[in-house]
């Protein structure tokens, strides 16, 4: 009787262990999304000052944290004109402007980088289209400031925008300088086209980042 007893009680405790341990396969926590900054990415252009601009754009991914120079780019770079892998051409006879070929769109938010928590709804995402980007370059959802008598390009504060990547996951992004270095209070001998950002890339399938 009393060895039947041991018997039971180890099989209890046998199924108890392997409850507990699949409950903790069950409840592995997503990780945190990090906020990536990146520093002086180029984005050369040809022509400008009343010249037809053209060059290669400047292609990022996210999900690599790199320029690439395959399709699978979210977002690419070229002066102050930044582009969507999503949508169409906005000038079918720009050589130096890649075709879209994924999925990618943009949703622009007014607040604070931290604040923007959660994706934005469907219906607010853009893509690029003929002679339209979905990051405006002028009005005020553009990413930044033209001081036509300083001629300075400032980063508007206070703008994120969350870009709907090349393959349906998500980043956010806050543009910080146009300058190389990033300078506080850039000046007419500070070298332009380079960008300064920060975001953030939600890997996973949530709505959050």
């Amino acid at each position: 009787m009393k060895t039947q007893f041991l018997k039971l009680s180890f099989l209890a405790l046998f199924i108890f262990t392997a409850s507990c341990s699949s409950d903790d396969d069950n409840n592995d926590t997503i990780p945190a999304v990090e906020t990536i900054k990146v520093s002086d990415l180029p984005a050369p252009q040809t022509g400008g000052q009343g010249q037809p601009v053209g060059g290669e754009f400047t292609k990022f991914s996210f999900s690599e944290n790199k320029i690439v120079t395959t399709d699978k780019w979210d977002i690419a770079f070229r002066g102050t004109v930044i582009i969507v892998n999503g949508g169409a051409k906005y000038n079918a006879e720009d050589a130096g402007e890649p075709s879209r070929t994924g999925s990618g769109a943009v949703s622009i938010v007014s607040g604070a980088f931290a604040s923007v928590t959660t994706f934005p709804v469907a219906n607010t995402f853009t893509q690029d289209a003929a002679s339209v980007y979905a990051f405006p370059t002028s009005g005020a959802n553009a990413w930044y400031d033209y001081n036509g008598q300083t001629h300075i390009i400032t980063a508007k504060a206070g703008k994120v925008f969350v870009v709907k990547t090349h393959d349906g996951k998500y980043a956010k992004v806050e543009f910080l300088s146009y300058y190389k270095g990033a300078p506080a209070t850039p000046t007419a001998t500070s070298e332009s086209r380079f960008y300064t950002f920060n975001f953030a890339y939600q890997a996973n399938s949530t709505t959050t980042f």
